[in-house]
């Protein structure tokens, strides 16, 4: 498939369906994977997040800890991302989604253990986490640059936002599952349950087609992954979206990361609570990636970009004010659609203006930013809450956030013509 930097549109036929890009056998297989692993992978953040709010003693001290765990994950996927979008690009990508999702599992296995055997601290959970986290670097990437090629190009928008289905869906009943299952079994029955689920992106991979590089000639590393940023620098639209993209997951973004603090110790809610806060937000999710699967294609992207992100961002902004978990379950799912609709609008703009040969090198500044950057942003947000509460950071992140959308749009009118 040859694409060029920038495509002309391309007409849809009439009939499109906000499921039409599984009609593809191997996007169906991974989108089928993907289902099944990340209802693991809600179960898992969920147990991890009020495993660490209750080894704290105070919002501040587990604002902070949750913070550190923030930071274990972020130092890999900062560390590795560029080098993985190398890999994405010069590697046979089922080899390397084969590698990722193995070590994944063994890692949530290994996490299962030391909780049934109650030697799980922060100093073994933080560097379990690193060690998922250096896996999803590389894992991200390679899957996200893999999806315009398992379908035709007028449905990469399609393609895209049911990626992100797949991720979201499972938060429906992933967190709340979770909060059953340490009532009932503790911690440790989270991670057995991810362990197996993410066994099933191994076998989906197993089952697909193999797909070449990208890549047609493999060139030195560092002067590959330059050309990635620098192609996202050039990029004159690129260059202030992937900006917008940095700041709130700096500022508003890691809000998730610490939801287990608020809803523990300002909402006073349990694990019941907690996974009912994180389901919510999982709902935001799916409705937000419905929303990129159904628009991405038929509407302007960046009106789409923006008006999920002013959404996103209003929404940790009142977030702060909820008194109440049930007042902060309406505004936590709002969150949740705006930030899936904006990173899906983000991702398709990403997919669509990059050529074959650099998209997996720019979609690793992607994920270095989603998946590196949002647990750094919770080491930065959670040493503001340390000092100024929970409620105050949350006003101020979504403040600043909601003010750069709006600068961006209208001093950057080219952001408006994609």
């Amino acid at each position: 498939m040859t694409e060029s930097v920038e495509p002309p549109e391309e007409r849809l036929p009439e009939r499109v369906s906000i499921f039409t890009a599984l009609r593809y056998r191997d996007f169906r297989l991974l989108w089928l994977g993907l289902m099944i692993s990340n209802l693991g992978t809600w179960m898992q953040f969920t147990a991890m997040g009020y495993f660490v709010a209750r080894m704290a003693a105070t919002q501040h001290a587990a604002a902070l800890d949750l913070g550190i765990l923030g930071g274990a994950r972020a130092i890999p996927v900062l560390l590795l991302s560029p080098l993985a979008g190398v890999a994405a690009d010069e590697l046979p990508r089922r080899r390397v989604l084969f590698v990722t999702n193995t070590t994944m599992a063994l890692a949530a296995f290994l996490l299962a253990v030391l909780a049934a055997s109650h030697r799980l601290d922060m100093v073994g959970l933080v560097l379990i986490s690193a060690l998922n986290s250096a896996a999803n670097a590389f894992d991200s990437p390679t899957r996200q640059s893999w999806v315009p090629l398992l379908v035709d190009r007028p449905y990469v928008g399609n393609a895209v936002g049911l990626n992100s289905v797949a991720f979201n869906a499972p938060a429906v009943i992933g967190p709340a599952l979770a909060g059953l299952l340490i009532v009932w079994i503790g911690v440790s029955g989270a991670f057995y349950f991810n362990a197996a689920a993410t066994l099933a992106v191994v076998a989906a991979v197993m089952l697909m087609r193999p797909s070449p590089p990208s890549a047609k000639r493999r060139e030195r590393t560092l002067r590959a992954m330059h050309q990635g940023i620098v192609f996202l620098y050039r990029e004159p639209t690129l260059r202030w979206i992937v900006l917008t993209l940095l700041i709130t997951a700096m500022f508003a973004r890691p809000y998730s990361q610490l939801i287990p603090a608020f809803t523990v110790h300002v909402l006073h809610a349990g694990a019941r609570g907690l996974g009912w806060a994180v389901s919510a937000v999982g709902v935001g999710g799916f409705g937000g990636a419905l929303v990129t699967a159904y628009f991405a294609q038929r509407e302007r992207r960046s009106r789409l970009w923006l008006q999920a992100g002013l959404l996103m961002s209003v929404g940790v902004l009142l977030l702060g004010f909820a008194p109440t978990l049930a007042l902060a379950l309406p505004v936590l799912f709002a969150i949740g659609v705006g930030t899936l609709a904006m990173l899906g609008a983000t991702n398709t703009l990403i997919q669509m203006l990059s050529p074959d040969e650099v998209r997996g090198r720019a979609l690793s500044v992607y994920t270095m930013i989603v998946i590196g950057v949002v647990p750094l942003g919770s080491l930065i947000d959670g040493a503001i809450a340390a000092a100024i509460g929970l409620r105050a950071t949350f006003m101020l992140a979504g403040a600043l956030c909601a003010g750069v959308f709006l600068a961006i749009w209208w001093l950057r009118p080219i952001v408006r013509t994609v």
